[in-house]
């Protein structure tokens, strides 16, 4: 989804850990942008305009513009990012230059309404299999999200993938029979020997009997008297 967005960047000379780190110190992160047939550009850029944007409803399917200082100014997405698994703070970022005109591949997330027949009567439990799909659109018209209503879905109900209400210019890449959500009944817990249970399993008890009869021929050798030479 596009936005009146635009984020500015300085271009990078400087490449390596060293300089990486260095620039982490100073509060910026290093990225780099591609595509389009150009040549990739080296860039700097703030992690604090960049995490707005990651956390933002659209996520990493913004599309925004990118300002170089002294070179081009061009729409973009987050195509990959790494945060500090510790600090969380923005490591590294790839940029893409997105031509409006062309389709392009994006996941946009799956999100449901409403509160199933199944669960509220007949004490089922709603189960998410599919968090998001993947399609091929346009930029301009990448949805936010897809919403699926799970009102109607009884026990054993469910609605999949090709079930989704794409846009004219939008096509399903997932697997149109792709589970998205559904209603399963829940187990039984088994009940407990004793009160009600099934009796101990008869591959046990025929190895019990077993055991107590090479016992019992065991005893009897040992009682025999032996026999004279």
């Amino acid at each position: 989804m596009r936005k009146d967005i635009t984020i500015e960047a300085q271009p990078r000379e400087l490449r390596g850990k060293n300089a990486a780190r260095r620039l982490r110190v100073e509060g910026l992160a290093p990225a780099v942008l591609y595509g389009a047939g150009k040549d990739p550009v080296s860039v700097t850029i703030s992690p604090k305009e960049i995490n707005k944007i990651l956390r933002s409803s659209t996520g990493h399917n913004t599309i925004f513009n990118l300002a170089i200082s002294k070179g081009e100014t061009t729409p973009v997405m987050i195509i990959d990012w790494l945060h500090d698994p510790i600090k969380e703070n923005l490591l590294h970022l790839d940029f893409k230059r997105i031509d409006p005109s062309k389709h392009l591949k994006v996941k946009v997330p799956v999100h449901t309404t409403g509160e199933s027949k199944g669960v509220k009567l007949q004490g089922g439990l709603l189960e998410v299999v599919t968090r998001e799909v993947e399609i091929d659109t346009l930029p301009d018209d990448i949805p936010e999200h897809f919403t699926v209503d799970v009102s109607e879905l009884g026990i054993g109900q469910g609605v999949r993938a090709g079930a989704l209400q794409l846009g004219a210019n939008a096509k399903l890449l997932t697997d149109p029979e792709a589970v998205i959500v559904h209603v399963v009944a829940l187990k039984a817990e088994a009940p407990v020997e004793g009160e009600g249970g099934p009796a101990e399993p008869e591959v046990v008890k025929k190895g019990k009997k077993e055991d107590a009869a090479a016992a019992t021929k065991t005893a009897a050798k040992t009682a025999a008297p032996a026999k004279k030479k």
